[in-house]
């Protein structure tokens, strides 16, 4: 094989859809992140939750991140991550109400910013916690797919009990056009889709997010409360002032 590597298109197909994404989602990344500038400016945390499985893994690369924000509150729920059994968290993503349960503890009040990360955005544990959040005057911005969420069928066992899909509750949303069965390349030979791209996207726009926010803040005049690398000469003298203040208000600290 020498040098020649085989990846059939996984690398230009991430590429591409990071490049859709810039063109046509860069308004929806400016109204979102307006939002969590808003929250910035304001005092308020930035919350983020991931409607189960893998997009729970958002969070945590937006969580006490160096380069990342400090007011990051994430609403985790072990339960719908993949660090609890596989098969549990299937089940609990699939349950009817247990994502308002996850709501209700973390009392998120009006105006309080959410980013919901679900590429497929109609399971029972994503809507569920939408609708909460959304009842509590939440403001709240989606990731997801719409081709999840308009090619899976009506009456698919998955879907939450109302229909609803997560965009329809949203008030940005942000498509990361992940597609049905989340894998971009098929091996001649080998029948079954592999090689998912969708943590690779969703990570890129939660970044970009973050960049924007930034931007803006830059733009008004507003510090946004940055984490420097722990790990690196200085960091944790830098960070001890946000450990000190956002300590006692976000629950994962």
């Amino acid at each position: 094989m020498g040098n020649e590597t085989f990846d059939f298109g996984y690398l230009e197909k991430t590429i591409a859809l990071m490049r859709k994404i810039e063109r046509e989602q860069q308004e929806n990344i400016e109204k979102a992140a307006r939002l969590m500038a808003d929250a910035i400016e304001q005092d308020r945390l930035i919350n983020v939750y991931g409607g189960g499985g893998h997009t729970t893994l958002v969070m945590g690369e937006m969580f006490f991140r160096a380069g990342g924000f400090a007011n990051i509150n994430p609403i985790m729920e072990t339960g719908l991550s993949v660090f609890n059994h596989a098969l549990k968290y299937l089940e609990l993503e699939r349950c009817v109400n247990y994502g308002r349960s996850i709501m209700k503890y973390f009392r998120l009040q009006p105006d309080d910013v959410l980013i919901i990360f679900h590429n497929i955005g109609i399971n029972p544990a994503t809507i569920d916690a939408a609708m909460e959040a959304k009842e509590q005057g939440v403001k709240l911005i989606a990731v997801s797919s719409t081709c999840w969420q308009t090619q899976m069928p009506p009456d698919h066992f998955i879907r939450h009990p109302s229909g609803k899909n997560l965009f329809d509750l949203a008030d940005v949303c942000i498509d990361d056009y992940n597609e049905v069965g989340d894998c971009a390349v098929t091996v001649p030979g080998f029948d079954t889709p592999i090689a998912p791209n969708s943590n690779i996207i969703d990570f890129y726009i939660a970044h970009r997010l973050e960049i924007e926010t930034v931007r803006q803040c830059v733009a008004r005049g507003i510090e946004p409360p940055i984490w420097r690398s722990a790990n690196a000469p200085g960091g944790d003298e830098a960070n001890a002032r946000y450990v000190e203040k956002y300590q006692p208000r976000v629950k994962m600290l």
